[in-house]
């Protein structure tokens, strides 16, 4: 049974990766079109909820969100990373409420993925002070600009393996602060065992029902101790994936 699993996870990555690459260049003239007009990223975050729903009816992919949140307008929803389909099926779980993504710039490497991050999302480069300076100004820009801000507070996919959390950076919790929002701590459940990063042969790999849960949303205060918060976050998150 291993070697079947083995073959069968391997061929569902390279399934899922090639259909990614070919809706992305197929829907790429419709990104472009949008973007020229005024109301552009907005129009575009519905067309991102549209590709994440095709791509879950072509990869077998449904969405359950287990928890419900009551906050209206701009929030920060930060959540643990384990795998690429978190930020692919967030649009599936958030349909309704437009958001923008912060990230590190190294995506900005790849030629197609670099017109849709620079484009509708903030890249961060933690390398130079001024460039995450500046990210940390459009993020708050776009807040009072209405978008709500998605942020993997680990920096990146981590190289633990999951169930484990890696510990959390403090820059969301910080922009939370200043931008005077919520945040919305979201536990993403199984997407490691759906898609392993693609680098691991013997990685998990497969259909299955995503599944997020929604925790207690987190208001922070002038004198709130960030650092704190930012480890409280953590440990309610990896809480989740241990025992959900």
């Amino acid at each position: 049974m291993k070697g079947f699993w083995f073959i069968f996870g391997n061929l569902w990555k390279l399934y899922v990766g090639v259909l990614f690459c070919l809706t992305a260049i197929l829907l790429y003239p419709f990104f472009i079109f949008v973007l020229s007009t005024p109301s552009g990223k907005k129009s575009s975050f519905r067309l991102f909820v549209f590709w994440s729903r095709l791509f879950q009816v072509l990869c077998l992919y449904p969405t359950k969100n287990r928890g419900v949140h009551q906050l209206e307008g701009p929030k920060i929803i930060v959540a643990n990373h384990t795998s690429y389909l978190d930020i692919f099926l967030m649009f599936a779980h958030f349909p309704k409420e437009p958001f923008l993504f912060m990230g590190k710039s190294e995506i900005l490497g790849y030629p197609i993925l670099k017109t849709y991050f620079r484009n509708l999302n903030i890249p961060v480069d933690r390398k130079s002070k001024m460039g995450s300076a500046k990210s940390f100004l459009a993020a708050k820009k776009a807040l009072s600009d209405g978008f709500s801000v998605v942020i993997f507070p680990e920096g990146g996919i981590p190289d633990i393996l999951a169930p484990e959390v890696a510990r959390f950076k403090d820059g969301a919790f910080r922009l939370a602060q200043v931008s005077n929002v919520p945040i919305l701590p979201v536990a993403i459940l199984n997407h490691y065992r759906l898609f392993s990063d693609p680098g691991l042969p013997f990685g998990s790999a497969r259909p299955g029902l995503s599944v997020f849960q929604i925790l207690d949303p987190i208001y922070l205060e002038n004198k709130t101790n960030i650092a704190q918060v930012s480890k409280d976050c953590r440990e309610k998150i990896r809480e989740q994936l241990l025992h959900g």
